[in-house]
């Protein structure tokens, strides 16, 4: 390879460029004001091309909710952006349910809070919060409901934008 394809003669060899990066790995958001040492550790031939390569401890440690344990897809960019690792771009309201509007809003902290199954998200619980957890008086405000049982499934199936 030809040092000045990259490096000026300047002292230092500074400023560096690799005019043909975004071929191997595109820096948009805050990967461009890092250092390039930041991503190559002074190895630039095995640096990886993927958010995983780079980001596995953040992946790892993150734990709400838990991605390991839940096996979420190691693809970051479903959910994060590359301005930044918080806050996550996962629609919860588009997606499922909505949960940072309406009557759910601000009723709730982590995940877990109603994912009581960190390796497997599609469970979930209604009826450990709030009103619900009194079965007597949900079944009372169900009376007369054709098919109505006490479950979280059934909460869900009625009621999917958490409306009455």
């Amino acid at each position: 390879m030809d040092c000045v394809m990259c490096h000026t003669t300047e002292p230092n060899w500074n400023p560096a460029l690799f005019p043909i990066h975004n071929d191997f790995y595109v820096l948009e958001g805050a990967h461009v004001s890092l250092a390039c040492a930041e991503c190559h550790n002074g190895n630039y031939n095995n640096t990886p091309t993927t958010c995983f390569g780079c980001h596995a401890s953040d992946y790892n440690g993150t734990t709400n909710p838990n991605h390991a344990a839940a096996q979420f897809p190691t693809d970051c960019t479903l959910c994060h952006t590359q301005t930044a690792w918080e806050p996550s771009t996962f629609d919860h309201d588009g997606m499922y349910f909505p949960i940072y509007s309406g009557k759910h809003e601000g009723e709730w902290d982590l995940c877990a809070d109603c994912h009581f199954n960190s390796s497997n998200y599609s469970l979930f619980s209604c009826i450990n919060c709030h009103e619900h957890n009194n079965q007597a008086e949900v079944d009372d405000d169900h009376d007369g409901v054709n098919g109505y049982v006490y479950l979280s499934s059934a909460c869900y199936a009625c009621h999917p934008d958490g409306n009455d």
